[in-house]
């Protein structure tokens, strides 16, 4: 299905056209962009599939460079293409968007355009300007996505939100921010631990199996203030609560 249908003249207009379908087919879908020396296969009937690829669309893009209105002559011939897609886009009561190619590109005039395009003239326009080309088409891609609800969901372009670089939680008593890594250390909840293969563990005050008999990496310790651990974890663990720190030295 085409939802964006680019009318342009040759040679007036036709490079900001083929930029317009360029960024839009980028941002929204090759297939959702109608722009004729594209979309018409060779060998493919050309009147039928324009007006197939027009009515088929959501909105028409016409695109307006400043020699726009010197084709007056060309825009009351009835087999104009642009006049007619312009004229059919009406007939279907399709949102017509003037896209003003330039600095030197005028909003259109009545007086400049055949009666029956006359409407152009008061329809709000969107400059373009070659100078900033990436804005123009960042704006006029927004312009497309807010009229046609259908592209909202293809847009590429459209923002996501951010993952948070932290967790917080909190679990009881336990509450702050968690940041988990492979080894590390620093403060959480009042724990200081160092590596995975070797280092320090230390608790704060609080009375851990005071005065009983421990068994650790065939050591025995009895507490008095203080338990000793030792094995498998290739570290030490130290509980202090209000008595002297002691360690012993197993010469490693």
């Amino acid at each position: 299905m085409t939802d964006v249908f680019i009318n342009y003249r040759t040679g007036d207009g036709e490079k900001t056209s083929a930029l317009i379908d360029q960024e839009l087919s980028r941002r929204f879908g090759r297939d959702r962009i109608f722009r004729a020396s594209k979309s018409v296969a060779p060998g493919q009937a050309y009147p039928a599939a324009l007006l197939n690829g027009l009515r088929r669309s959501a909105v028409l893009l016409a695109v307006i460079g400043p020699d726009w209105t010197n084709f007056r002559a060309r825009l009351r011939e009835p087999e104009d293409w642009v006049r007619q897609e312009i004229l059919e886009a009406f007939a279907c009561e399709l949102p017509v968007v003037p896209v003003l190619d330039g600095r030197k590109t005028d909003r259109l005039n009545k007086a400049d355009l055949p009666e029956e395009l006359a409407r152009l003239a008061d329809l709000q326009s969107v400059p373009f300007s070659t100078h900033d080309t990436e804005a123009g088409l960042k704006r006029l891609g927004d312009v497309v996505a807010d009229m046609v609800p259908g592209l909202r969901d293809l847009d590429r372009d459209a923002a996501t939100p951010s993952l948070p670089d932290t967790v917080t939680n909190s679990i009881g008593d336990v509450g702050g921010t968690a940041v988990q890594s492979r080894d590390f250390t620093g403060d959480v909840g009042g724990t200081v631990i160092k590596g995975t293969n070797g280092g320090t563990i230390h608790t704060g005050p609080g009375d851990i199996y005071q005065n009983s008999r421990h068994v650790s990496g065939g050591r025995h310790f009895s507490g008095d203030g203080m338990t000793y651990f030792e094995g498998d974890h290739h570290g030490d663990i130290r509980h202090r609560f209000g008595g002297p720190e002691r360690q012993e030295d197993d010469g490693r």
